[in-house]
Protein backbone atom coordinates (compact mmCIF):
# COMPACT_ATOMS: atom_id res chain seq x y z
CA UNK A 1 0.00 0.00 0.00
CA UNK A 2 1.17 3.74 -0.64
CA UNK A 3 1.78 6.13 1.72
CA UNK A 4 -1.06 8.75 0.13
CA UNK A 5 -3.61 5.42 0.78
CA UNK A 6 -2.23 4.86 4.06
CA UNK A 7 -2.24 8.75 5.24
CA UNK A 8 -6.09 8.20 3.79
CA UNK A 9 -6.50 4.79 5.70
CA UNK A 10 -5.14 6.24 8.88
CA UNK A 11 -7.40 9.76 9.03
CA UNK A 12 -10.24 7.34 7.91
CA UNK A 13 -9.89 5.00 10.81
CA UNK A 14 -9.61 8.00 13.19
CA UNK A 15 -12.46 9.91 11.77
CA UNK A 16 -14.35 6.44 12.71
CA UNK A 17 -12.49 6.48 16.43
CA UNK A 18 -13.89 10.37 16.75
CA UNK A 19 -17.38 9.61 15.32
CA UNK A 20 -17.80 6.91 18.12
CA UNK A 21 -17.29 9.42 20.82
CA UNK A 22 -19.20 11.96 19.49
CA UNK A 23 -22.45 10.86 19.41
CA UNK A 24 -25.02 12.08 21.81
CA UNK A 25 -24.58 10.44 25.16
CA UNK A 26 -27.55 8.57 26.24
CA UNK A 27 -26.15 5.85 28.31
CA UNK A 28 -25.72 5.71 32.58
CA UNK A 29 -22.58 6.49 33.54
CA UNK A 30 -19.93 3.88 35.13
CA UNK A 31 -15.91 5.48 34.59
CA UNK A 32 -15.67 7.50 38.02
CA UNK A 33 -18.80 5.65 39.37
CA UNK A 34 -19.47 3.49 42.33
CA UNK A 35 -19.01 -0.17 42.29
CA UNK A 36 -23.13 -0.21 42.09
CA UNK A 37 -22.65 0.85 38.85
CA UNK A 38 -21.23 -2.45 37.20
CA UNK A 39 -24.55 -4.15 37.86
CA UNK A 40 -26.15 -1.13 35.63
CA UNK A 41 -23.76 -1.82 33.11
CA UNK A 42 -24.39 -5.93 32.91
CA UNK A 43 -28.19 -5.36 32.84
CA UNK A 44 -27.71 -3.38 29.91
CA UNK A 45 -25.33 -5.20 28.53
CA UNK A 46 -27.41 -8.93 29.52
CA UNK A 47 -23.68 -10.03 30.76
CA UNK A 48 -22.18 -12.38 32.80
CA UNK A 49 -20.35 -11.03 36.07
CA UNK A 50 -16.98 -12.68 37.66
CA UNK A 51 -15.51 -10.41 40.23
CA UNK A 52 -11.59 -11.19 40.57
CA UNK A 53 -10.64 -9.64 43.56
CA UNK A 54 -6.89 -8.24 43.53
CA UNK A 55 -4.26 -6.50 46.03
CA UNK A 56 -5.32 -2.64 45.53
CA UNK A 57 -8.38 -3.05 43.52
CA UNK A 58 -10.92 -5.43 42.24
CA UNK A 59 -11.91 -6.59 38.01
CA UNK A 60 -15.37 -6.94 37.55
CA UNK A 61 -15.14 -8.95 34.09
CA UNK A 62 -18.87 -8.52 31.79
CA UNK A 63 -18.99 -11.68 29.08
CA UNK A 64 -21.05 -9.89 26.43
CA UNK A 65 -22.62 -11.48 23.34
CA UNK A 66 -20.43 -11.77 20.01
CA UNK A 67 -17.18 -12.84 21.95
CA UNK A 68 -16.69 -9.70 24.11
CA UNK A 69 -15.00 -9.22 27.54
CA UNK A 70 -15.43 -5.91 29.61
CA UNK A 71 -13.43 -5.00 32.40
CA UNK A 72 -14.23 -2.96 35.30
CA UNK A 73 -11.12 -1.80 38.07
CA UNK A 74 -12.86 -0.88 40.71
CA UNK A 75 -10.72 0.13 43.99
CA UNK A 76 -10.94 -0.42 47.28
CA UNK A 77 -13.64 3.03 48.17
CA UNK A 78 -16.11 1.23 45.75
CA UNK A 79 -14.97 4.03 42.54
CA UNK A 80 -14.49 2.47 39.23
CA UNK A 81 -11.26 3.91 37.95
CA UNK A 82 -11.13 2.13 34.81
CA UNK A 83 -12.66 -0.28 32.40
CA UNK A 84 -10.79 -1.94 29.17
CA UNK A 85 -12.69 -3.83 26.34
CA UNK A 86 -11.71 -6.69 24.33
CA UNK A 87 -13.53 -8.66 21.72
CA UNK A 88 -15.09 -8.76 18.09
CA UNK A 89 -16.86 -5.49 18.57
CA UNK A 90 -16.54 -2.27 20.80
CA UNK A 91 -19.12 -2.36 23.26
CA UNK A 92 -21.46 0.89 24.25
CA UNK A 93 -18.48 3.09 25.18
CA UNK A 94 -21.45 5.90 26.38
CA UNK A 95 -22.33 2.60 28.87
CA UNK A 96 -18.66 2.66 29.44
CA UNK A 97 -17.39 6.40 29.31
CA UNK A 98 -20.69 7.86 31.41
CA UNK A 99 -19.86 11.53 31.90
CA UNK A 100 -16.42 11.27 30.72
CA UNK A 101 -17.47 10.75 26.91
CA UNK A 102 -18.28 13.74 26.48
CA UNK A 103 -14.45 15.50 28.00
CA UNK A 104 -13.09 12.82 25.83
CA UNK A 105 -15.20 13.53 22.61
CA UNK A 106 -13.65 17.63 22.87
CA UNK A 107 -9.74 16.01 23.47
CA UNK A 108 -7.45 17.42 20.47
CA UNK A 109 -6.69 15.40 17.97
CA UNK A 110 -3.43 15.20 15.33
CA UNK A 111 -3.77 15.27 11.43
CA UNK A 112 -1.16 13.41 11.16
CA UNK A 113 -2.16 9.96 11.96
CA UNK A 114 0.04 6.82 11.45
CA UNK A 115 -0.70 3.30 12.11
CA UNK A 116 -1.37 2.30 15.74
CA UNK A 117 -4.22 2.50 18.69
CA UNK A 118 -5.86 6.43 19.12
CA UNK A 119 -4.95 7.58 21.89
CA UNK A 120 -6.42 10.61 23.70
CA UNK A 121 -5.47 12.55 26.43
CA UNK A 122 -7.73 15.03 27.95
CA UNK A 123 -7.66 16.35 31.64
CA UNK A 124 -7.20 13.17 34.06
CA UNK A 125 -8.43 10.57 31.81
CA UNK A 126 -6.84 8.74 29.46
CA UNK A 127 -8.77 6.73 26.29
CA UNK A 128 -7.10 4.07 23.97
CA UNK A 129 -8.38 1.93 21.50
CA UNK A 130 -7.16 -0.05 18.41
CA UNK A 131 -7.02 -3.25 16.79
CA UNK A 132 -8.53 -4.51 13.67
CA UNK A 133 -11.50 -5.88 12.04
CA UNK A 134 -13.20 -8.43 15.23
CA UNK A 135 -10.15 -7.98 17.64
CA UNK A 136 -10.66 -4.92 18.59
CA UNK A 137 -9.55 -3.96 22.42
CA UNK A 138 -9.39 -0.24 24.13
CA UNK A 139 -9.12 0.91 27.96
CA UNK A 140 -9.77 4.26 29.52
CA UNK A 141 -8.47 5.39 32.90
CA UNK A 142 -8.53 8.10 35.45
CA UNK A 143 -4.87 9.36 35.80
CA UNK A 144 -6.33 10.70 39.19
CA UNK A 145 -7.77 7.78 40.54
CA UNK A 146 -4.99 4.87 40.28
CA UNK A 147 -4.84 3.28 43.89
CA UNK A 148 -1.01 3.83 44.88
CA UNK A 149 1.13 1.71 43.81
CA UNK A 150 -1.05 0.33 40.75
CA UNK A 151 0.75 0.85 37.39
CA UNK A 152 -1.00 1.18 34.27
CA UNK A 153 0.12 -1.39 32.89
CA UNK A 154 -1.75 -3.57 35.33
CA UNK A 155 -5.07 -2.15 33.52
CA UNK A 156 -5.07 -4.57 30.42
Amino acid sequence: MNEPVRRKAGITALAAAMALLALPMTARATLGEAAESVERDRAQFHARVAVRPQARYSVHELALGANVLVREFVDSSGRVFAVTWSGQSRPDLHQLLGSYHAQLAQAPVSTVRRRGPVVLHQGNIVFESGGHMRALHGRAYLTDALPAGVSVDEIR
